[in-house]
Parts: C-alpha cells; sequence; structure tokens
C-alpha cells in the first residue's frame, strides 16, 4: 500500500512539474549537437531557448540521452536534426513516437550529401561514412563546411519563420548577421587555403570530409568503420601518409589519441587537436585551416 501510495505521489509531482511551466516563458527548440546550437541562438536571439542533445566532449556517434534529456525534450515545439548521425540514427524515431507534437525540420535540406558507405585510398587506407550507428551511407559532417553553415543557417531561418512568424523580420535580421559573420570566416579560410602545406591530411574520425571536398584536399581515416584500426591497416596508412606528403595529424577529443600520437610519431606530421564539435563555429573553422596553412 505504501509503495502504491509513493508511486503515485512520484506520478503527481512530475504531473504538476510538467503543468508547471509558465505560460510567458520562451519557446523551446532542441537541437542535436553544439554547432548548430551556436547557428540557431544566432538567428533566434531572445525569442527561443535552445537545448542541445548531445552535450560539448560527447560522441553523438554513441551518445546516449538522459532520462532527464528526455522529459526535456517533451517541452520543445521543434526538432533541428542535423541529418544522419549516429545519434539521430539510434533515438530519431523514438523521439517521434514520443513526442507527436513536435515538429521536426532537416537543417541539411539541399546539401550536396556525400554518399556511398566506404571510400577506399589508393595506399589501402579505408574511410568510412558508416560509424558505431548505420548513416545509411550518407556522410553527416555538414557542419564542418562553409557551404554546409550557410545552407544549415538558411534552413533554420525557415524554420523560425514558420514557428513565429509574427518575428520573421528579426530572424531575417539576425541570419543577415550571421551570414556577414559566416562570409568573414570564409574569407580568412579560403586565404589560409591558398596555400596548404599538403593536399593531404589525416584525420582520427571522418569529420572533415566536406570541408576537404570544398578545398580539394583528401582526407585519410585512422578509424575503420567506427573501429580502431589493426595493426596491418596502421601500417598502410604510415605508408600512405608518407607518399602522399601529409603533414598534420588531427584527433578529436572524444576519442583515444594513442593510434593518432604513433602515426604522429612514424610520420614526422603535426598532431593537432580538433574540435569540429564546438560551439565556437567560426574559431574552429579557422584554426583547422590553420593546422592545415603554410600560412599562420
Amino acid at each position: 500500500m505504501n509503495r502504491l501510495f509513493t508511486a503515485i505521489s512520484l506520478f503527481t509531482i512530475l504531473f504538476l512539474a510538467a503543468c508547471s511551466q509558465p505560460k510567458d516563458s520562451k519557446p523551446v527548440v532542441t537541437v542535436t549537437i553544439e554547432p548548430q546550437r551556436y547557428f540557431a541562438e544566432a538567428i533566434a536571439g531572445d525569442n527561443f531557448k535552445i537545448n542541445c542533445m548531445v552535450p560539448a566532449g560527447s560522441n553523438p556517434e554513441s551518445y546516449d540521452p538522459t532520462t532527464q534529456q528526455m522529459v526535456d525534450l517533451g517541452k520543445s515545439e521543434a526538432y533541428f536534426k542535423i541529418g544522419h548521425i549516429g545519434f539521430e540514427q539510434a533515438w530519431m524515431q523514438n523521439i517521434i513516437d514520443n513526442n507527436k507534437q513536435l515538429k521536426i525540420y532537416d537543417n541539411s535540406d539541399n546539401f550536396p550529401l556525400i554518399e556511398g558507405v566506404e571510400h577506399t585510398h589508393e595506399d589501402g587506407t579505408t574511410c568510412s561514412a558508416s560509424h558505431d550507428h548505420d548513416h545509411a551511407g550518407v556522410d553527416p559532417h555538414t557542419w564542418s563546411s562553409i557551404q554546409g553553415a550557410r545552407i544549415i543557417s538558411a534552413n533554420m531561418l525557415k524554420a523560425f519563420e514558420e514557428l513565429d512568424p509574427e518575428n520573421a523580420s528579426v530572424y531575417q535580421a539576425n541570419y543577415n548577421k550571421l551570414v556577414a559573420t559566416i562570409d568573414s570566416t570564409a574569407s580568412v579560410v579560403d586565404r589560409l587555403m591558398q596555400h596548404p602545406s599538403s593536399q593531404t591530411f589525416i584525420i582520427y574520425h571522418p569529420a572533415l570530409t566536406y570541408f576537404a571536398r570544398d578545398y580539394g584536399l583528401t582526407q585519410l581515416c585512422i578509424e575503420i568503420n567506427g573501429k580502431e584500426p589493426s595493426p596491418a591497416q596502421i601500417k598502410k596508412l604510415i605508408e600512405g601518409a608518407r607518399e602522399s606528403g601529409a603533414k598534420v595529424v588531427f584527433i578529436q577529443q572524444e576519442f583515444d589519441k594513442k593510434n593518432a600520437e604513433v602515426i604522429s610519431n612514424e610520420t614526422e606530421c603535426n598532431l593537432v587537436q580538433i574540435n569540429p564539435l564546438s560551439y565556437d563555429w567560426n574559431s574552429e573553422m579557422i584554426n583547422i585551416a590553420k593546422a592545415l596553412s603554410n600560412e599562420q
């Protein structure tokens, strides 16, 4: 009887908590990753609260949301997905099924995606678009590209105008400021990439596929289908890096850097830690370009 009373009391508390949100509180939009939160906050200004499902420092290929995050998600008016990333492949249907009121927007709409589960390079190394979860053969890292940032921002503008048409002019003005910032970043990155130290770079997790496409570079990946490479695969990667004249090995903070350090030492490449999932998208893009450039 006491257990039943406790269960009923807990349900009542949770129900009242769900109903206690002030009527004048900001509407909520939820995004998947931190770069999206940056773009969304820049456009929304003070009119929306932006929640992010994958916290800073977490891997969006394998992250599982907390119970509290799923509860908070239920307060959202819309979900901005980045498209094809592991977290969304694993959780999106669950999110839709349990939040019927949620409007879903794909921020990567109209972006020319790179398809194909894996690409094999001449050196025998494999760079895969399929990691811990299935990306359905599509590389999801659209935000790691100047072109991608512009398209993501444009898609967000349309979404905010649809969600809150009365403030469409505000969102347009904020969007214009954001685009000016992206253009400023693009001018710096373009200048740096006029003189890359090499046409090839090495990276643990293939997060810079679209950046490489933008600037005609080759991305060699340490990770093989979401797994640590074998000694034979590391040997092939080292040989390929030497043949291509690669100068940089990128490692992301979400991953073990042991193999990256081995490759860096064997090839005398600079080992550079980057964070493509950073909220500070502009600085991160410039840092990546600086690491790849002969100019500083």
